[in-house]
């Protein structure tokens, strides 16, 4: 069972996926990030750009916690669909959810920038793929933006775009977050 663990609806569950075609990121995990993100007072009012957002669970909990928006990019049609559900369940306003591919949107024009970004695509995601999404997503957010990858623990370290700056890696079991700063 997946869970919002804090914020305005601290508590609630949140429907997932059927089947594997998501792997949600455990409550422990998320308490671990979002602690870290509230410790630089990055949340409240941050715009939130949720990539391979599987369930939502990342994006929906920043809105919880104080973010303003939180934009969902899902690839999958019905697992977008659900995840718009549950920002509809959950009252959550701000949430937008974009049914399409990571890169086919990155490519097109920004709608919005954005101050936090969460990454995290499925494990077998190549690294070639990966650093092409990291240099895509640069239009796409504001100078000291940060941006959370969410990968196995076994991955290499993402191939951060020039001018980033990796900021620290932390593993939990099986998981791994690498966080990153985009300097000017």
């Amino acid at each position: 069972m997946t869970r919002i663990i804090a914020g305005v609806v601290g508590g609630r569950t949140l429907r997932t996926p059927r089947g594997s075609k998501t792997r949600p990121t455990s409550d422990r995990v998320r308490e671990a990030l979002f602690s870290a993100l509230a410790a630089r007072d990055i949340l409240t009012g941050a715009r939130v750009l949720d990539l391979y957002a599987g369930s939502g669970a990342l994006g929906l909990e920043a809105l919880s916690r104080g973010a303003v928006s939180a934009t969902f990019v899902e690839s999958d049609r019905a697992t977008a669909q659900l995840i718009a559900d549950n920002a509809r369940s959950l009252a959550l306003a701000g949430a937008r959810v974009v049914s399409r591919s990571v890169l086919e949107v990155l490519r097109g024009e920004p709608v919005s920038t954005y101050d936090l970004a969460f990454l995290d695509p499925p494990y077998p995601l190549g690294e070639d793929e990966l650093a092409e999404t990291l240099s895509a997503l640069e239009p796409w957010l504001v100078q000291e933006a940060v941006v959370v990858v969410e990968r196995s623990a076994r991955s290499p370290s993402p191939r951060w775009p020039g001018g980033w700056e990796s900021e620290r890696v932390r593993r939990y079991g099986e998981t791994a977050l690498w966080w990153a700063v985009m300097r000017p």
